[in-house]
């Protein structure tokens, strides 16, 4: 239950991760990097995974992430 000074801008959203979009699931303002835990604002998501379903707070933090799941890759990445 939300107290009247709560609303959804003060929540962690909920949200199914598409093909290059996303669908709330659950509103709320924000959700947290699945690598750093920062908040990143819905306005300001741009990088994810449909795969893990994992939000990230950048390109380069996405790229890591992807690096360390598949580590075969970093062969490829030089």
């Amino acid at each position: 239950m939300m107290n009247r000074f709560e609303g959804p801008g003060s929540r962690e959203a909920r949200i199914r991760y598409l093909d290059g979009d996303f669908q709330v699931t659950s509103p709320g303002a924000y959700v947290r990097c699945a690598v750093t835990g920062e908040h990143i604002t819905l306005d300001e998501l741009k990088y994810w995974s449909v795969e893990r379903q994992e939000a990230y707070a950048s390109a380069r933090i996405s790229f890591e992430r992807e690096l360390e799941m598949n580590p075969d890759l970093r062969s490829r990445a030089k």
